[in-house]
C-alpha cells in the first residue's frame, strides 16, 4: 500500500467513526445538545454544569427560533428554562460529534494536498471531490443545528457522508499503479450490482424510518422504546422496509453462492448483510434500542463501502469463460 493510499484509508476510517458518533447523537436525541454553532452554549469548550454557563450572554432569539421550529412556544424559552433543561450528557455527545469531524477534515485535506504528487490523475479529482463533499457536509451540519434538526436536512447530511465514503473507497483502490482486482463471473457481478441497488433503496427507506423514530422520540418521551414498534407498524414505509430486507438476504445468498471461490470480501459482505438482518429483527421484536440503531447505521455504511470495493475490484476482471458457467 502506498503512502497516498494510507492517507486516503485514514480519511475513510475517520469518516466511519464520525458516522457512528453521528448515529449515537441521533439515537440518543442529543442533536441539540449544543443548540448553538460553532460555540456550545456560548463556550468554546462545552460546560459540564449549568452554573458554568452565562445565560445572560446567550442570544435567546436564536434559541426561541429553534423552539418554534420544533413546534414549541418560543415565549417559553427563557434563561431560567434553558438552565433547567440543560443536559450535560447530551451536550458532550453532540460536542464529540463535532470533535470527531476534525480528524476527517485534516486527513481529507492531507489527501488532497498529497494527491498533487501522484501520477494517477483521477485520484486528484476524487480527492478534490472528497474535499468538496467535506465542505458541503460541514455547511450542512451547521444547517442541521440551525434548522432545529429538520428531518430532510439530517437525511441529506447522512447521504452525503455515505457518498463521500464511496469516493474515498475509490481513491484508496485507485491510488496505485496496479489496483487490486480479482476474477468474477458475469452473474456474480450482476448479483453484486443488484445487491448494491437493493441496499441503497433499503437505505433510503431506512432514513425515512429513522425520521419516524425521531418523531416518536419527541412525542413519546419517557415511554419505553418497545412500544414504538407498534406505532411504526402503522406506517407503510416501515412495513415495506422490514419485509424488503428478506429480498436483500436472498440476493446476498445468491451472490455468495455464485462466487466459485469466495474471497474475504465476499465473506465480509455476506456477514454484514446477516448482521444487519439480525439487528433488524432485534429492533422489530424487542424495541427500538439505541445501541442497535447505532450499529445498524454503522454497519450499513460499511456494507455500502464493501460492495463498492467489490465492484471496483471485479469491474475489469469478468472472464468470458467464467461468464458462460
Amino acid at each position: 500500500m502506498t503512502t497516498f493510499q494510507r492517507i486516503a484509508l485514514t480519511a475513510f476510517l475517520c469518516l466511519e467513526v464520525l458516522i457512528c458518533v453521528g448515529a449515537a447523537v441521533r439515537a440518543s436525541g442529543s442533536g441539540l445538545g449544543c443548540p448553538d454553532w460553532p460555540f456550545c452554549y456560548g463556550c468554546l469548550v462545552p460546560p459540564t454544569t449549568a452554573e458554568a454557563i452565562d445565560f445572560t450572554k446567550l442570544d435567546l432569539e436564536k434559541f426561541r427560533h429553534k423552539a418554534a421550529q420544533h413546534g414549541r412556544d418560543p415565549f417559553t424559552i427563557t434563561a431560567e428554562s434553558l438552565r433547567a433543561e440543560f443536559d450535560p450528557v447530551a451536550t458532550w455527545i453532540e460536542y464529540l460529534n463535532r470533535l470527531t469531524s476534525l480528524p476527517v477534515s485534516l486527513s481529507v485535506l492531507g489527501m488532497l494536498l498529497y494527491s498533487f504528487r501522484q501520477r494517477i490523475r483521477v485520484v486528484r479529482w476524487t480527492s478534490l471531490g472528497a474535499f468538496v463533499l467535506l465542505l458541503a457536509n460541514a455547511w450542512l451540519g451547521a444547517r442541521v443545528v440551525l434548522s432545529g434538526l429538520k428531518p430532510g436536512t439530517i437525511t441529506l447530511h447522512m447521504g452525503l457522508a455515505i457518498l463521500m465514503q464511496c469516493v474515498l473507497v475509490f481513491t484508496v483502490w485507485r491510488g496505485t499503479e496496479n489496483p487490486w482486482h480479482f476474477s468474477a463471473s458475469l452473474k456474480t457481478v450482476q448479483a453484486a450490482a443488484g445487491l448494491f441497488l437493493l441496499v441503497v433503496i433499503e437505505g433510503i427507506m431506512g432514513s425515512q424510518v429513522r425520521e419516524l423514530t425521531d418523531e416518536l422520540a419527541r412525542t413519546h418521551a419517557g415511554e419505553a422504546r418497545s412500544v414504538w414498534v407498534g406505532e411504526l407498524e402503522q406506517s407503510l414505509v416501515y412495513l415495506v422496509h422490514r419485509s424488503f430486507s428478506w429480498i436483500i438476504v436472498i440476493t446476498a445468498g445468491l451472490f455468495y453462492f455464485w462466487a466459485a471461490r469466495p474471497t474475504w470480501l465476499e465473506r465480509v459482505i455476506l456477514g454484514l448483510v446477516l448482521a444487519q438482518m439480525s439487528l433488524g429483527i432485534l429492533l422489530a421484536r424487542v424495541g427500538i434500542l439505541a445501541v442497535a440503531q447505532i450499529l445498524h447505521i454503522g454497519l450499513s455504511s460499511l456494507l455500502v463501502s464493501a460492495l463498492c470495493l467489490w465492484w471496483l475490484g471485479s469491474r475489469r476482471s469478468v472472464h468470458p469463460t467464467l461468464s458462460a458457467q
